[in-house]
């Protein structure tokens, strides 16, 4: 699978996901449409949405519903397209967002593999293919990146990085939509900066292309550690993202993410 025939087929992922056509993320303009529900759809985004925001670098492609439609469009006609995601403009776009009782909620990049980097990259540990049966048992804090507890039907295949029989690193994919899986990975904090994430992610980057698939990596822009993995396991930016949700489920994300 080329370079090319990769980003192909992520433009036509994203356009079942914003209700648009592929060609609408490559235009100078920006594009507007409604959002609504699609069986083709990544299956973790919970279509219609009120204001999603996704550009792969030239425009912007807005969802919408049809009461944030206008407010939306004259948003993200104001600013650069790169001024849109970012402080200060953004505050401009939560104000307007809260007249709804909505917030600013998620904000991610996403990274393709680049096929004339990709390759498997050595840790020194013995990497194993492992198949669901195998991974039934490994639903737990430790690996809550690499597998996804919620939805362990989409969690197809993972690799796994053993020291002398202990497992020290793990690396699932999710069957998310048709034709992508998306990498997550986890490392054990004694066995990590020894080259185990980004060993783990290119195997399986590997295998999920050897399936006839397209790997992606998501992280939040502030997740260094995440952006360099990707970087070092041969992935690329591909695209960013921001969704908004409703106020109480920001709340609640807040909530949840107090330490005791």
């Amino acid at each position: 699978m080329t370079n090319q025939e990769i980003f192909n087929i992520a433009l036509r992922q994203s356009a079942y996901d914003c209700n648009c056509t592929p060609s609408d993320f490559l235009r100078d303009d920006n594009v507007i449409t409604l959002s609504s529900k699609n069986e083709r759809a990544r299956k973790y985004i919970p279509l219609p949405l009120e204001c999603d925001l996704v550009s792969y670098g030239n425009n912007i492609v807005a969802q919408v519903s049809e009461r944030l439609r206008a407010e939306v469009e004259g948003y993200i006609n104001r600013y650069p397209v790169e001024h849109c995601f970012e402080t200060p403009n953004m505050h401009i776009l939560d104000k307007v967002l809260n007249k709804y009782g909505l917030k600013i909620c998620f904000m991610a990049e996403y990274f393709l593999p680049d096929t004339e980097v990709l390759s498997e990259l050595s840790c020194g540990y013995e990497l194993r293919i492992l198949q669901p049966s195998d991974f039934a048992d490994l639903y737990t804090e430790a690996w809550s990146n690499a597998l996804t507890e919620n939805h362990r039907e989409r969690d197809i295949l993972a690799v796994g990085a053993y020291d002398k029989g202990k497992l020290a690193g793990l690396a699932g994919c999710s069957a998310d939509c048709e034709n992508m899986y998306q990498i997550g990975v986890d490392v054990l904090p004694e066995y990590r900066r020894q080259g185990i994430a980004s060993s783990l992610t290119s195997r399986l980057a590997l295998e999920i292309l050897a399936l006839g698939k397209v790997p992606f990596y998501c992280a939040a822009w502030s997740n260094i550690k995440s952006v360099r993995n990707a970087i070092r396991s041969g992935f690329r930016p591909a695209w960013v993202e921001l969704t908004a949700r409703s106020s109480e489920f920001v709340e609640e994300m807040n909530r949840e993410g107090i330490k005791d």
